[in-house]
């Protein structure tokens, strides 16, 4: 009898290994001509991934089929769903403040979250953030954060917890164990040219932030030559499918449209950066740089509960920067995660590039700059060293462009437009070239249009 029990377990795994490859040809197929694939189907495929049933040809194929095809915003429910269940999710009873995040579409010299956070916390709220590193013209939040001397990106669980319960903030790094399925399927994205599937992008934004332990999410979506959108209508579609997907999945959730057509703020690099974000902190921000960061809290603060409509707490934030209690947060963030911090007042405690070469209006007639190509300042910046050709490219720090002229400002000949720190010669004359070549110039006043476009919610 024992040996008749066998034989059939047997036969059963083997029908039930021909069935696991069948249904995942089923589900390549049925998305590849365009049919709605179904809750388990979708969580079969994403648990088959993980756990390496699946070849990585099986995988690319179904990414390309919704590159393609699209997805109902069931269907991403679903996906994200399953992403996000991938792996460990955070869930932070402890906490009873609102627990509200934020998330950029990435672009140049956007050091918006190093502000956001301690102002945020200062506010009242808790911000458990999990970011991402910098690839291709776009900075990254935890290159920004390692460029303080001794800054820790990592957190475990229970430091995680006890940080969030005590300054009420944490800007940690994706762990191994949460969200895997995201991992796996952007690297195949990055290779395979599906990048740009809104439905992709949205499970792999969502998912990292829905693991985090949040209540509410903001998200800020760029749009520009700096941009991962180009076009505002890109932007415009991929914001409402993020509003969407996230109020689907039970988390209030809203976006405001920004332009990235020039750098935001002055700095592009990450040590200059968070020497910025310092400023800022200290009152002493760019406008355009501000005016996001305080659009994004009041946000914050709004789905937070903490305020019924947004535009009620600018003055609040203001204060709270006015009276050091945004800066105090900041150090408080960085002496938790190791850093030192001193450096929120001795700002030379950076990392420092060891040549600084500048770059002049060489117009014959006085004038004012039409634009600043945000694309061309990114990959001017990368090319330095400031970030990464590829995702284990190491990058220095110290290295950038701070811009000391932006868009409508007059000019005069001879007037510094920019200063480009250097460590060695490291493709400095190719940055400096691409440099120049982002600015145009105009005899005529240039009218700038506002840093805010929109907002969805």
């Amino acid at each position: 009898f024992s040996d008749i029990c066998i034989e059939l377990w047997r036969g059963l795994n083997q029908l039930n290994g021909r069935f696991n490859m069948e249904s995942a040809l089923d589900i390549i197929a049925n998305k590849r001509d365009g049919n709605q694939l179904s809750r388990d189907e979708i969580h079969y495929f994403i648990d088959g991934v993980v756990a390496g049933n699946f070849p990585d040809y099986q995988a690319s194929a179904l990414l390309m089929a919704i590159l393609l095809n699209g997805m109902s915003d069931e269907e991403t429910i679903h996906l994200t769903t399953a992403m996000l269940q991938s792996g460990r999710v955070v869930e932070l009873p402890e906490i009873t403040r609102p627990k509200v995040d934020k998330h950029s579409t990435g672009g140049v010299g956007d050091k918006v979250s190093l502000i956001l956070a301690p102002l945020a916390a200062s506010a009242g709220l808790c911000v458990p953030m999990m970011s991402g590193r910098g690839l291709g013209h776009t900075g990254g939040t935890l290159d920004k954060l390692q460029a303080i001397p001794g800054f820790s990106v990592y957190l475990d669980d229970h430091n995680y917890r006890k940080q969030l319960s005590s300054i009420h903030q944490a800007m940690i790094g994706q762990s191994e164990d949460m969200v895997p399925a995201d991992r796996i399927l952007y690297a195949l994205r990055d290779v395979t040219s599906t990048v740009e599937s809104i439905p992709l992008i949205c499970s792999s934004i969502l998912s990292k932030k829905m693991a985090e332990g949040i209540d509410a999410l903001v998200l800020d979506v760029k749009s520009g030559s700096g941009a991962f959108m180009k076009t505002e209508a890109q932007a415009r579609e991929l914001a409402g499918a993020l509003v969407r997907i996230g109020t689907g999945m039970g988390k209030p959730t809203s976006a405001i449209l920004t332009r990235m057509d020039q750098p935001l703020g002055n700095a592009v690099g990450n040590a200059l950066e968070v020497a910025e974000v310092i400023d800022c902190l200290k009152g002493q921000g760019p406008q355009d740089l501000m005016e996001v960061t305080f659009a994004l809290v009041e946000e914050m603060l709004r789905l937070g509960g903490l305020v019924k409509s947004g535009t009620d707490s600018r003055g609040m934030l203001k204060a709270l920067i006015a009276d050091g209690s945004a800066l105090r947060a900041f150090a408080e963030l960085i002496e938790a995660q190791g850093g030192d911090p001193a450096v929120v007042e001795k700002s030379a405690l950076l990392p420092t590039a060891t040549t600084i070469e500048k770059l002049h209006y060489d117009g014959e007639t006085s004038g004012f700059v039409a634009g600043i190509d945000a694309l061309l300042v990114g990959e001017s910046a990368r090319l330095l060293g400031a970030g990464r050709m590829s995702l284990d490219s190491a990058i220095d720090p110290a290295v950038g462009v701070v811009l000391h002229k932006k868009t409508g400002d007059s000019v005069a000949k001879n007037d510094l437009l920019a200063e480009i720190h250097c460590s060695g010669a490291s493709n400095s004359e190719f940055a400096v070239s691409k440099l120049r070549a982002a600015f145009t110039f105009s005899e005529e006043p240039v009218s700038v249009p506002e840093v805010l476009i929109d907002q969805l919610s």
